[in-house]
């Protein structure tokens, strides 16, 4: 099975036929596996090229780990034979809720941070990976606003409870530097006390990403360049993993030339080796 190391990006079809000829340094790609898998022909004849020089890991965005429909059969099966052909070393997605009543919901919802959701995120997360056949690794996600708790007094702060989905599902973690910043602006806590509260030996990657102030909210659109204070973040997590944990450029909108995100990708390693003091 392939391995995940080093600096990738996000697959997007503007840049994926040029991916295959770019003399530019590229590790590994993560794709959005429903933009992919329904799909034969040409379009799978280019993953399986993408493959052969990549190491190709599917993120989805439907999974609906945290939801309460039954997991969907058809999609995870769908899955399941696309990690095979790709060679995948893993799986991931989103600890949230996607869908409700059999309805995509085309959002990633937060879900309450409480036991009983723990104990849903975890249950849902074993059968996940069960059906797949691969490791799942789920990610912490951008949210809005505080879903309510039954038991308010009961209810855990978001790192707490992403420990604990991690705990009782068997997964290791998906940890979005980004994510954690517009968190921390957005409701008002201090995101490196976030980082150390994170389990780095169980962070298999790391996202990386621009976003979007509005008013006075920030929106997570994955619009780049990567901003100064989350390249500092980022420094931040990797001294305090000791690694340099393989991580991963989004830019999903506004999508700019091939080259323009490869700049980002440099930059990630200049950042890793000072914080890595030249280890990266």
């Amino acid at each position: 099975m392939k391995k995940l190391e080093g600096i990738g990006i996000g697959l997007r079809t503007p840049f994926a036929t040029e991916l295959l000829t770019t003399t530019r340094q590229v590790d590994w790609l993560e794709l959005v596996p429903e933009n992919w898998m329904f799909y034969g022909g040409k379009k799978r004849r280019l993953l399986h090229e993408l493959a052969e020089r990549f190491t190709l890991v599917p993120h989805s965005v439907s999974l609906n780990v945290g939801g309460l429909d039954p997991l969907d059969p058809r999609f995870l099966d769908a899955l399941a034979t696309l990690t095979t052909e790709l060679d995948s070393p893993l799986f991931s997605d989103h600890v949230c809720f996607a869908s409700t009543h059999g309805r995509p919901l085309h959002e990633l919802l937060p879900l309450p941070f409480t036991e009983e959701a723990a104990d849903v995120v975890g249950r849902r997360a074993r059968e996940a990976a069960q059906r797949v056949g691969r490791p799942l690794v789920l990610e912490n996600a951008t949210f809005y606003a505080h879903m309510p708790a039954a038991d308010e007094d009961g209810r855990m702060d978001e790192s707490s409870f992403m420990r604990a989905c991690l705990e009782r599902g068997g997964a290791t973690m998906l940890l979005d530097v980004n994510n954690v910043y517009v968190n921390s602006k957005n409701h008002g806590f201090d995101a490196r006390a976030f980082i150390d509260s994170v389990p780095m030996e169980q962070v298999t990657y790391l996202h990386l990403a621009g976003h979007t102030l509005q008013d006075d909210v920030i929106i997570d659109t994955h619009i780049g360049p990567i901003i100064d204070d989350v390249w500092s973040l980022y420094r931040y997590t990797l001294a305090r993993a000791g690694r340099l944990v393989p991580t991963l450029i989004e830019w999903d909108q506004d999508v700019p030339p091939l080259d323009v995100v490869l700049d980002e990708v440099d930059r990630a390693r200049d950042e890793a080796a000072r914080a890595l003091g030249g280890a990266a």
